[in-house]
């Protein structure tokens, strides 16, 4: 059977390879229910019949904003057979933003998840002045839901013998390189863009990656927003290889889901990776006696792992091997058992814990690129030499991939790029040179050895008033090692020295002050408390001693908030939008200097 060029030829590739077997699984109910290949492809094609009733035409940006499940995908495919193009937007962003993406984009029809956002679209209905058609996907009293839409699909089928024709005359016409979705970026630095993104990009992504999971394995876990083009893409994967994808029901519910389903991989983001070994590493400091010391030994085992099985000694080995039997085998367990791979991105990671969960069992993988890119550029792989710590891979084999000799700037160009900003003719050209060179804004280098190493954002160094160039992102990186920190920001520009704002992981304070009698009740105590002051001024001293005397932190400053896209300090994926920060914490800032 030909490989899959367009995305919805997915459907079909699956029902010739595995239809027997459960595409999707979601709970209702309190129970997993599985969905199939022909309900699936029966859906997808209601969908694009019912499009095809209401007028829509190629190129023209259809709506969506929900959570997984397998409805996410339906609309998906029912939107790309007919040539349009699915714009899905994240359902934790403001109601401004929907505002302007949803006009920025033109959009008619659009198709939202739960009552609270049709609330929240309705809202600002009055303001959206091409929005002509809003249903829901969960049914709503009184309002057009997606069952609705199914049955204006088969009143055309009904009224139109012709539509299942017409519609594969539609798929026929359309080809690898027409634009099949469009993704807003979430805007670090300024106001979204909505990069168009091809059929080509995403199968590249995939034909890139999909040597790498076991040929047994068969399930996948996914938890991440669908909207997210790097999720996105992991979902075509799993279904290319027949995969079962379960959606979890939230991120809170991640480790019931994994025991409940037992994943054999999962994609997550680096922040995920850290809140669950900091889970592990507080249940290890509440152990005592010789099961404390066994568990500490395994740990710091883990830490000296190296994913060059060379470099371990027979005596490294046998360690391993009585480590796993008392406490990795537990960690692996409390994820479901079967699961085998991690696949990390949107940011990078810390080197110990690609050594710590690679040496207990669950492979982490890594993965670099942009929603630009859709999304890969670089990517670490199963091969024997296929990964190295603190490497996020070799670049993909079919595109081309260079360092600026100037500005250390990683740039690529090929099929995975996108056709450009909509309707920003200006902001594409400002990131897609005339040799069709895209300027991802990462700073990087190759080594000897062809692995690709990501060392930060051209846009967030900074030169201090002493003349001398930080790169924040390296020195947060290297402190956030610590569980007692959530999240930082180093800051500096035309200052003496770099300073930083700390947003401690409360939980682990919370256990560290409740062990050494420390009396604070809320957050604001704890952070003004000296002792804990004192604790926090131990943990940047220690990654101090690891920097250059010009990156070393020199005064801090504790915050009692959590950030979180919900406040606007990070993006959906994680990323730290520094200029919201700053404005937020302007007079702390303002007083590490004085």
């Amino acid at each position: 059977m030909q490989e899959p060029t367009r995305l919805f030829d997915l459907l079909e590739w699956r029902k010739q390879l595995h239809p027997e077997r459960p595409v999707f699984k979601f709970k209702e109910n309190g129970e997993w229910k599985s969905h199939f290949i022909d309900e699936y492809i029966e859906k997808s094609n209601l969908i694009s019949f019912a499009l095809m009733h209401l007028g829509v035409q190629k190129g023209e940006n259809i709506g969506l904003i929900s959570a997984g499940r397998p409805e996410w995908n339906y609309v998906d495919f029912g939107v790309q057979q007919t040539g349009a193009v699915l714009l899905p937007i994240y359902p934790t962003i403001s109601e401004e933003d929907y505002q302007f993406i949803l006009n920025d984009a033109h959009v008619r029809l659009l198709v939202v998840e739960t009552p609270s956002l049709y609330k929240k679209i309705s809202n600002i209905r009055e303001k959206l002045p091409h929005l002509e058609n809003l249903c829901t996907i969960v049914p709503m009293e009184g309002v057009k839901s997606l069952d609705d839409i199914y049955g204006i699909g088969r009143q055309y089928v009904a009224e139109h013998p012709d539509a299942p024709a017409k519609l594969q005359e539609i798929k026929d016409s359309l080809t690898t390189d027409d634009v099949c979705t469009m993704i807003y970026t979430s805007g670090t630095t300024g106001v979204p863009k909505g990069a168009m993104l091809a059929h080509r990009g995403l199968i590249m992504n995939v034909q890139e990656i999909k040597e790498s999971p076991g040929k047994s394995w068969t399930k996948a876990l996914s938890w991440l927003p669908m909207c997210h083009i790097y999720e996105r893409m992991m979902g075509y994967l799993y279904q290319w290889l027949c995969f079962t994808i379960a959606y979890a029901e939230s991120i809170a519910k991640v480790g019931d889901n994994c025991k409940e389903f037992s994943p054999n991989m999962m994609a997550c983001v680096p922040r995920f990776i850290e809140k669950v070994y900091d889970k592990i590493y507080r249940k290890g400091e509440k152990m005592s006696g010789v099961g404390k010391k066994i568990f500490d030994w395994a740990i710091d085992l883990a830490f000296d792992f190296d994913l060059d099985e060379s470099k371990l000694s027979a005596w490294y080995k046998l360690q391993k091997k009585l480590a796993d039997k008392l406490v990795y085998k537990e960690i692996r367990e409390s994820m479901g058992g079967e699961l085998y791979m991690l696949v990390s991105g949107g940011a990078t990671i810390q080197p110990r814990l690609t050594r710590f969960f690679s040496c207990v069992g669950l492979d982490l993988y890594e993965g670099y690129g942009l929603t630009e890119c859709s999304p890969l550029i670089a990517v670490t792989n199963s091969n024997k030499k296929g990964r190295k710590i603190g490497s996020v891979g070799f670049a993909m084999r079919e595109i081309e991939v260079r360092i600026d000799k100037n500005t250390n700037e990683i740039q690529c160009r090929g099929g995975n790029v996108m056709k450009g900003y909509y309707n920003r003719p200006d902001l594409t050209a400002e990131a897609i040179d005339s040799e069709g060179w895209f300027h991802t804004g990462d700073t990087g280098f190759f080594d000897p050895d062809g692995y690709l190493f990501i060392t930060g954002r051209t846009k967030s160094m900074f030169k201090t008033s002493m003349g001398k160039y930080i790169n924040p992102e390296v020195i947060e990186e290297k402190m956030k090692q610590s569980p007692f920190i959530l999240d930082m920001m180093v800051v500096g520009a035309d200052q003496k020295f770099a300073a930083a704002l700390i947003a401690p992981d409360f939980d682990m304070l919370k256990d560290w002050c409740r062990r050494h009698g420390v009396s604070a009740e809320s957050r604001e105590e704890m952070i003004a408390n000296k002792e804990v002051i004192s604790r926090y001024q131990k943990v940047v001293d220690k990654y101090n001693a690891e920097l250059g005397v010009t990156e070393q932190v020199k005064r801090f400053a504790l915050v009692a908030d959590t950030w979180s896209d919900a406040n606007k300090f990070l993006t959906p994926t994680q990323k730290l939008i520094r200029r919201n920060v700053e404005a937020a914490y302007n007079e702390r800032i303002e007083a590490l200097f004085k």
